[in-house]
């Protein structure tokens, strides 16, 4: 049902189509942005890991910092 999707060609449409909604002037502001978005979700993906990994600290340590 989707073999042939994304031939080069569809994607040259799909392409001329953006440039027409957009403009040519805003491609490179939309590019920026989805660039910023994706390394801005890759970070969270990398801290979620980094904490999920890092061992669990004594009890007492977490009331000390409480105080503090």
């Amino acid at each position: 049902m989707f073999s042939g999707l994304f031939q080069p060609l569809h994607l040259i449409i799909i392409l001329v189509i953006v440039v027409i909604i957009f403009g040519a002037g805003k491609l490179p502001e939309i590019g920026d942005g989805l660039a910023k978005g994706i390394k801005s979700f890759k970070k969270g993906m990398a801290d979620i890991k980094d904490e999920k990994d890092e061992p669990s600290s004594k009890p007492s340590e977490n009331k000390e910092e409480k105080k503090s």
